[in-house]
């Protein structure tokens, strides 16, 4: 595993630790459909979190929140239409962004953007 992927790999770990200690319960982890990923799918409240998780080293030139880009946004609801449809969900959907900072110690700070994306199906 290269050091980016093991990085994105601690990161949606520390989201998901996270997302626990706020009371949402996970379904799923890093779901595929063909080329497209969804990182975390949680639930809280009657209401479906796809969650796209970003990580980057703390000390690094951007943000974890800049690589949401058009593209991923696109990827993004793409899987989300093939899981909701293999789920048959019918209720309420968010789609938040996990920006996490990894720092050299090894801490990892999480920040949750609530409805980063807005769908208008």
């Amino acid at each position: 595993m290269t050091a980016t992927a093991e990085t994105g790999r601690k990161g949606e770990q520390a989201v998901a630790e996270y997302l626990r200690r706020e009371g949402f319960e996970l379904c799923a982890l890093n779901w595929r459909s063909g080329r497209y990923e969804l990182d975390i799918i949680a639930r809280k409240d009657d209401e479906l979190h796809i969650v796209e998780v970003k990580t980057r080293r703390a000390d690094g030139l951007t943000a974890p929140e800049a690589a949401m880009t058009p593209q991923k946004q696109r990827a993004l609801l793409h899987a989300a239409r093939a899981y909701l449809a293999w789920t048959h969900w019918m209720g309420e959907v968010r789609f938040d962004l996990a920006a996490v900072d990894c720092f050299s110690d090894g801490r990892m700070e999480v920040r949750l953007i609530p409805d980063a994306l807005q769908c208008h199906w």
